[in-house]
């Protein structure tokens, strides 16, 4: 990046502040020196204080759970004990990421917990209870996320999102503090942890911050210590814990057999050398995030070499198609009112068909039996006056049948028909990543995340990519994520460089030039020709910004009287954007620098910003310049 030229007069006006402000169009701050500083790795902006332990919350779309190593074994990292209630025939180190709470909307338990809890219940009283499941989505899917965001329990009632993150979190503060209490033997004190929460590398910057935001509801950090939480990005994650794997504790899908030939202790580092390029791709219920990393020699640093792409393309989809069949066999009517009416009944036949989704296989040829709960088949025969047998007999869906034991039995092409729209979305995902210039000459494909496991999805990325990467795949796949948190949270500067994912800017004005600038957004004030809206661009998209590098502005207050500078931040998926006003560009979080309580005798004060990018989260401060102190500078991306 280089520095601009400082000779334009840029100026930021109230109403560009402030949309709503009636002010007569005084300017609000006048731009100084717009310059670019890169901070070295010594003089980063916070080394925080040291803690005792990290640990590392999964928040998954389908299952979470949290893992932890103490700093002076760094080495040791410990996943939590198991959990009560598992399924037969699925590893229970992560809980079902499910919520109960009673009908007067209080907390009352969390994973295998709630679902056992909420499955006991008599109908008749379930249905005034509040059971969540699969919501992360929401994050992902809502437009305009905010805090007041509701999302629907299993019997239609609403519920605030923040509400139900904040309990998540909570719970599973409890649970590590209990066992590191246990493990210490004395009462463990949460201001010695050091928080990591893992999110899709793919969220936008609002999703981000309302994680951060229930974190602080739930009393996990507080917002006077921020950097007691760091945000982590799920393939970020799993690229740090991949890059250090042994060579006996995963899976090369081109042979199908752990590694030999090397001694089981190499690292899969010990294979990759200087310059070396891989892509993770992270396979959870709701999204599928693919980053692309090389590694920098001597330390081994990580730089992403293009910006984390992928999409809501998880597990997660296969149980909508698995939806959506039962809508075509049954009726969209009957199905509603069914998940409405009897929704611990639903919960029951989803959990039997996670199952059976998990059985599906490439070289299948027994039929998969999925029991229909007994609640199903009685509301069916009541809700339509026939029987479920008549109802599959009629529908046209030749390759489900009924069995008289009370179970749909699915061919192993209707349930891979499930999976092939969701997977069909990853392999072109996957295609045309490929085909990037940046991403040429890769070595190695992690497969990581609960959703990889699918041998489905396996043989899927091995026909697309015919030998160009080796595909690897580690043990303890639905680990990997965890693991890799727990690492980021011990050395968070391991990534050394990351892609911008957006454009980001400030909308100023500029002196109104002719024949440059369109005759539209000419302004006319004191006597001076403005030119509106100009797009002054801090950072531009998939630019390479390294750890720790700044971006610094220093503006100064057109009233001497201000208390509080507002200055709103654009974004845009374009490289340049020459106005705010431009199609794409949107208007993506607020600055508030709080300059009340200090006098200056300069004739022009200078506020110096300084706008972090190199991280997972964008970070800002200002300097009052005549008086060095550090007003307090925030970016809200969940307010406008």
């Amino acid at each position: 990046m280089t520095e601009k030229d400082t000779g334009t007069e840029n100026i930021i006006t109230d109403e560009m502040a402030n949309p709503l402000s009636k002010s007569g169009g005084d300017p609000g701050i006048t731009p100084l020196s717009p310059s670019h500083i890169q901070q070295s790795d010594t003089d980063q902006v916070q080394s925080g204080p040291s803690f005792v332990v990290v640990v590392a919350i999964d928040f998954g779309t389908t299952s979470s759970g949290y893992a932890y190593a103490f700093t002076k074994e760094p080495e040791c990292i410990h996943t939590m004990r198991r959990w009560e209630g598992g399924d037969p025939g699925v590893s229970n180190q992560k809980t079902p990421t499910t919520i109960l709470l009673t009908p007067d909307r209080k907390f009352h338990s969390f994973g295998y917990a709630a679902r056992d809890f909420y499955h006991d219940l008599d109908p008749s009283e379930s249905k005034h209870w509040l059971y969540l499941e699969k919501f992360k989505m929401k994050l992902h899917t809502t437009a305009n996320l905010s805090i007041d965001t509701e999302i629907h329990a299993a019997n239609g009632k609403r519920v605030k999102a923040l509400d139900i993150f904040a309990y998540a979190l909570a719970f599973f503060k409890e649970q590590a503090l209990k066992e590191l209490s246990d493990q210490t033997g004395s009462e463990f004190d949460n201001s010695n942890v050091r928080w990591v929460i893992t999110v899709p590398a793919i969220w936008k910057m609002p999703a981000k911050q309302f994680m951060r935001e229930a974190a602080y509801k739930s009393a996990l950090v507080s917002r006077e210590n921020p950097e007691q939480l760091i945000i982590a990005l799920e393939p970020e994650a799993a690229s740090i814990y991949c890059r250090k794997l042994r060579l006996h504790q995963m899976v090369d899908l081109g042979t199908q057999t752990t590694q030999n030939g090397f001694s089981p202790n190499d690292n899969v580092g010990s294979g990759m050398t200087q310059g070396d390029r891989y892509v993770v791709m992270d396979c959870g219920g709701g999204t599928v995030d693919l980053t692309v990393h090389q590694i920098r020699l001597p330390e081994g640093h990580l730089k992403e070499l293009y910006k984390a792409s992928g999409g809501p393309y998880g597990s997660i989809g296969v149980d909508y198609e698995f939806e959506k069949l039962l809508c075509k066999i049954f009726g969209q009517d009957f199905i509603d009112q069914f998940k409405i009416k009897r929704p611990a009944a639903w919960v029951d036949l989803m959990i039997a068909f996670e199952s059976r989704k998990r059985a599906a296989a490439p070289e299948r040829t027994n039929p998969l039996n999925i029991n229909l709960p007994f609640s199903f088949i009685d509301y069916y025969k009541k809700f339509r006056g026939h029987s479920v047998d008549h109802a599959l007999r009629k529908s046209n869906v030749d390759f489900v049948k009924w069995s008289s034991q009370g179970m749909l039995r699915m061919s192993p092409d209707a349930m891979n028909t499930l999976f092939k729209p969701t997977i069909d979305h990853i392999i072109q995902h996957l295609t045309e990543l490929f085909e990037k210039p940046e991403v040429s000459d890769i070595k190695f494909l992690f497969l990581v995340g609960g959703f990889a496991e699918s041998a489905l999805l396996q043989q899927a990325v091995q026909n697309m990519l015919q030998g160009r990467s080796r595909i690897i795949i580690p043990h303890d796949v639905g680990l990997t994520i965890l693991k890799g948190a727990v690492l980021f949270g011990l050395d968070p500067s391991v990534i050394k460089v990351r892609r911008a994912p957006l454009t980001y800017g400030v909308g100023v004005l500029n002196r109104f030039v002719e024949g440059k600038h369109p005759p539209e957004k000419l302004l006319i004030k004191d006597g001076t020709r403005w030119c509106t809206d100009v797009f002054d661009t801090f950072i531009a998209a998939d630019q390479s910004v390294a750890l720790g590098e700044m971006v610094k502005r220093s503006y100064t207050p057109a009233k001497p009287s201000q208390q509080v500078i507002v200055i709103h931040v654009y974004c845009s998926e374009k490289e340049s954007a020459g106005f705010i006003s431009e199609p794409g560009v949107r208007k993506c979080g607020t600055l508030r620098l709080d300059v009340s309580g200090t006098e200056s005798s300069a004739p022009r004060r200078e506020i110096q910003t300084l706008m972090q990018f190199g991280d997972t989260e964008i970070r800002a401060m200002a300097i009052d310049v005549s008086t060095g102190r550090t007003v307090k500078a925030s970016i809200d991306f969940l307010s406008h």
